[in-house]
């Protein structure tokens, strides 16, 4: 089990437990590999929900450019849904799982395929 997969399946832990969804496990894997080396780097593995310039930083970075969705007041929204999911006391949100949570409320699934 090389390194990836170990996170990979922490990712899958936390959307069980956390999250209290059951994980398909093939696209959490391609948005894991999306991320890149992000999910080896102890500041960029995670999202810090409480921050709007982060926030910021997902919506352009992910869901525009990403998932290639229109910029409108919903983004937003559905990140901020999607941290209140994970919750906001968790210290430790990780990029892969909010990104995977982000892909599956906006049906953009496709996009990994």
């Amino acid at each position: 089990m090389g390194k990836r997969d170990e996170w990979i399946a922490k990712y899958a832990d936390d959307l069980k437990n956390k999250c209290g969804m059951t994980p398909d496990m093939d696209l959490l894997t391609k948005v894991t590999i999306g991320c890149g080396p992000a999910i080896y780097n102890a500041d960029a593995q995670t999202v810090a929900g409480g921050q709007a310039s982060e926030l910021e930083t997902v919506k352009n970075n992910f869901l525009i450019k990403k998932l290639g969705l229109p910029d409108g007041p919903n983004l937003m929204e559905t990140i901020n849904k999607v941290i209140e999911t994970y919750g906001k006391s968790e210290r430790n949100k990780y990029r892969a799982v909010v990104y995977y949570m982000l892909t599956k409320e906006f049906g953009k699934e496709s996009v990994y395929g």
